[in-house]
């Protein structure tokens, strides 16, 4: 399971998504998934967002949600200055972990991230 949540939606952002969809496609016999989360202060414009980010580059496999509150869901204790958290979770446990500050999340970075998702496809 890999879980993505960001305060902000880039265009890194979207080729993370982009590619980790195409991961989880690839994998449906591994019963890959992945989710993508959006903290955001208004969810109804994340909403909207989201959906035409999900329609402009088919993003089918990967779920696009939102989070009503900056701050995130208080059980994932995300970074406060963490713009993107990335977690890959096998059985439960976090496998792999990126909290990127604003500006870190770079192409770079990205294919860095994606990489990782052999870590949880064993």
């Amino acid at each position: 399971m890999v879980n993505v949540l960001t305060r902000e939606i880039t265009d890194n952002l979207t080729s993370l998504v982009k590619k980790i969809e195409k991961v989880v496609a690839d994998n449906q016999k591994k019963k890959m998934a992945a989710f993508v989360v959006h903290l955001t202060d208004d969810p109804d414009a994340s909403e909207a967002a989201l959906k035409a980010l999900a329609k402009k580059h088919k993003i089918k496999k990967t779920p696009l949600t939102n989070f009503d509150g900056l701050a995130g869901p208080p059980v994932y204790n995300i970074a406060k200055d963490a713009d993107v958290t990335v977690m890959m979770w096998v059985g439960g446990k976090v496998k792999v972990n990126f909290a990127l500050k604003k500006g870190e999340l770079t192409k770079k970075k990205v294919d860095e991230i994606v990489a990782q998702t052999a870590k949880i496809l064993k």
